[in-house]
């Protein structure tokens, strides 16, 4: 990856920055602190949605030069969007939902170019299916008391202790955690190689 750019995550959450560092890239961290809006109830369109509105947010105030990563997380189960739980009842409720089924994970992804004559923009979605084991009354009121699900679509952190009642997936781990890390690399590659082209 040529070092001509600065890159910021548009995303306070310390799981993308962990997954940016383990392929070598050190982003600068700035939330964005815009108000969601998704105008649609089709989890790929959503996340897609929101990784744009997030990237658009930081890149106003950002220099020529710099290329934001916006990125958005949801669950969703049988198409139904799950948000973040307000409280562990919440929690409690998704992962109820959740246990004994397969669920998809969606992360959308925005990478956004800050140019003197402009911006460049290339917005994607990586779905990844995750299977859960059946858990009994107990795991899942022990899982929902934890702080661990309160700031986690669906409830849940598949690189912590709910690991214990993971299946399987197909697709992408790094997307369920919350970045599909090599597709962001590859994206990157690709927009830098393009643009040296012109």
């Amino acid at each position: 990856m040529k070092n001509k750019v600065t890159i910021v995550l548009a995303s306070a959450s310390p799981r993308r920055r962990e997954l940016l560092n383990q392929i070598g890239l050190e982003p600068r961290i700035k939330p964005s602190t815009m108000e969601e809006r998704i105008t649609t109830t089709v989890p790929f369109d959503a996340v897609r949605e929101l990784s744009l509105q997030k990237a658009e947010d930081v890149a106003r105030s950002e220099p020529p030069g710099t290329i934001i990563i916006g990125a958005d997380t949801v669950v969703a189960l049988e198409g139904k969007i799950l948000i973040k739980p307000a409280s562990h009842e919440d929690a409690y409720e998704m992962i109820s939902a959740l246990e004994g089924k397969t669920h998809e994970v969606f992360t959308g992804v925005t990478l956004l170019h800050v140019k003197e004559t402009g911006t460049v923009v290339k917005t994607f979605a990586e779905r990844t299916l995750v299977h859960v084991y059946s858990m009994s009354e107990e795991e899942i009121r022990n899982y929902s008391e934890d702080e661990e699900p309160m700031d986690k679509a669906g409830a849940y952190g598949i690189q912590g202790k709910f690991a214990a009642y993971i299946k399987g997936i197909d697709g992408d781990y790094s997307n369920v955690v919350g970045l599909p890390v090599g597709r962001v690399y590859q994206e990157l590659k690709q927009m830098l190689e393009q643009e040296a082209e012109v």
